[in-house]
């Protein structure tokens, strides 16, 4: 469900050219030392009701709309993903066309980054370079975040401007590998020390996400497309990738009409989780998929996943209907309810601190 409302709000924005209106308010003062997890609230496109919020694991206290609360400025539209590098977070806003960098105590602003055509997500190469993938641009650019600067871009082949799609992105040594998801079926492999691609593997339609475990292999899971769609429609499947070679080493089939998604691992990386209405986990050594989901479906729209690296309790985002609040419902590893709490519309991304 995730990824239809996503190619939805996207295929909106080829017929509507608008510019983010901010709206402002009045600062308050936060002090969020210590763990915690940050949820990228999508928000309605083109709405401007991103939000941002923030929840402590040990006091079971959520605190929401914190960049609005913080920085007296809405985030903007559509948050897409959040990552965190040396001590600050950076929120990737897709439809505002703009990276922000965050205290991660404060939740201040300390930067932003624009100029982007529609940012994804934000991998860190080094303190002075990161790449920012983009859907409807067959480039991933490359900035410097010290500079706030957007430096060069990696074109990537076989894409057009209008169906370029780069997602999600794992740093393996010397190497960046991503999957092409909007109608697209690859995987690929860029050389960071001459931003070129320089190889890549062909796997189902619309590979959604991408993961690396403790083998250094990637797994990506694809939805297979829709029915109609002009690119194909088939069964989704789940992949194992030897990165080093680009070879497929494993796949399992779902059944047809199955759209899986947000593959995940655990903090030891031996262990897969992945949306499928329900949620689902196996072994990164099993050969056969699960029978029996780890978390069943409350009858409603899960949206996101994560797993705690610390302690694998799991958490789940609810979309609910993706007008109202959305809630995170928070399990142990043995799948046992410890918490749940009210987040912002539409709940999608989260980010460990």
């Amino acid at each position: 469900m995730r990824r239809l409302h996503t190619y939805i709000a996207i295929c909106v924005v080829l017929l509507i050219t608008g510019c983010m209106k901010w709206e402002y308010g009045t600062e308050e003062q936060f002090e969020a030392s210590g763990e915690g997890l940050f949820i990228c609230n999508e928000g309605n496109f083109q709405y401007g009701n991103a939000t941002l919020s923030y929840y402590n694991p040990t006091t079971h206290h959520v605190e929401n709309e914190i960049f609005y609360r913080a920085n007296a400025m809405k985030l903007g539209d559509v948050a897409q993903s959040m990552t965190i590098h040396r001590g600050s977070g950076w929120v990737v806003v897709n439809n505002s066309h703009v990276v922000f960098e965050i205290d991660l105590d404060t939740f201040r602003e300390k930067g932003r980054i624009t100029g982007f055509t529609s940012p994804r997500y934000m991998l860190f190469i080094s303190d002075e370079k990161a790449y920012v993938s983009q859907i409807w641009d067959n480039r991933i650019f490359i900035i410097n975040p010290k500079s706030y600067q957007i430096t060069g871009s990696i074109t990537c082949p076989n894409m057009t401007m209008e169906q370029g799609s780069t997602e999600q992105m794992v740093l393996l040594g010397d190497y960046v590998y991503v999957n092409c998801w909007s109608y697209q079926n690859r995987i690929l492999k860029i050389d960071t020390r001459t931003d070129e691609v320089v190889g890549e593997v062909e796997v189902g339609i619309q590979p959604t996400s991408l993961v690396a475990d403790y083998k250094g292999r990637l797994w990506s899971i694809t939805d297979g497309g829709y029915s109609g769609s002009p690119y194909g429609y088939e069964a989704a499947k789940l992949y194992c990738i030897d990165p080093a070679t680009m070879t497929i080493l494993g796949e399992w089939r779902f059944r047809m009409g199955e759209s899986p998604s947000e593959i995940q691992l655990n903090g030891r990386g031996d262990t897969l989780y992945w949306l499928n209405d329900d949620v689902w986990a196996m072994s990164v050594d099993s050969q056969t998929l699960p029978v029996r989901p780890k978390i069943e479906s409350r009858g409603t729209i899960y949206y996101g996943l994560t797993i705690d690296p610390r302690t694998e309790d799991i958490y789940i985002a609810d979309a609910i209907d993706y007008q109202q609040q959305g809630k995170i419902y928070r399990y142990s590893a043995a799948g046992e309810l410890i918490d749940e709490f009210y987040v912002g519309i539409i709940p999608g991304a989260f980010c460990w601190k």
